[in-house]
C-alpha cells in the first residue's frame, strides 16, 4: 500500500510573488549604484524585496 503525498499546486499569485526577491534586489542596486552606495542599495532592496514578497503571501491566504 503506496500512500503518495498530494501537493497543492502553486498559485500563479505566490509563483509571481517570488519574483519580489530579485526585482528589489536589482531595483535597490541600481539606486545604491546611483548614489554610489551599490552593497547598502543591494541591501535594502533585498529587504525590500522580501517584505513585498512576504505580504503577497500574507494577502493571498484565504
Amino acid at each position: 500500500m503506496n500512500e503518495e503525498k498530494k501537493e497543492k499546486p502553486k498559485s500563479r499569485k505566490t509563483e509571481a510573488g517570488g519574483l519580489l526577491i530579485p526585482a528589489g534586489l536589482f531595483i535597490g542596486m541600481g539606486i545604491g549604484w546611483a548614489f554610489d552606495y551599490l552593497v547598502q542599495g543591494m541591501f535594502i532592496g533585498l529587504g525590500a524585496g522580501f517584505l513585498a514578497f512576504a505580504l503577497v503571501i500574507l494577502l493571498k491566504r484565504d
